[in-house]
């Protein structure tokens, strides 16, 4: 039986990505190691868990060999504003992929990137 699923994204720049998503809201509940620059970390938001691993840690410590090239899954955060949070996003930096629009009648979609380009889709609800 498995339990407390999570998404993990490898890095380059794991402090970078780290601070993205704590402006975002996630909170920072694990951190390893303890003291000084982090190899893995781990985020929480709403019940749901992100990891974010060093790529260089992964191939030494576990002969992992992420591939940062292709981005094959998505972020995906609901919101109550996305043509709010997409403004508040790119106007910071974020690189945008999609713009806002409507999308099977009742929701509001956009995706724009992370600092190391994965895909964020913004999703509203509407009425």
């Amino acid at each position: 039986m498995f339990s407390a699923p999570q998404i993990t994204f490898y890095s380059d720049d794991l402090a970078r990505l780290r601070d993205f998503y704590l402006g975002l809201g996630f909170e920072q509940r694990f951190q390893h190691p303890p003291e000084g620059p982090p190899i893995h970390v781990e985020l929480v938001l709403d019940g749901f868990n992100l990891g974010i691993a060093d790529v260089a840690s992964a191939r030494k410590d576990h002969g992992l060999s992420p591939d940062l090239s292709g981005r094959a899954a998505e972020l995906v955060l609901w919101c109550e504003d996305t043509d709010g949070e997409y403004a508040r996003l790119t106007a910071v930096g974020s690189e945008g992929l999609s713009e806002p629009h409507d999308w099977l009648g009742d929701l509001r979609i956009a995706w724009i990137a992370d600092p190391d380009g994965n895909p964020i889709q913004l999703v509203q609800k509407v009425s």
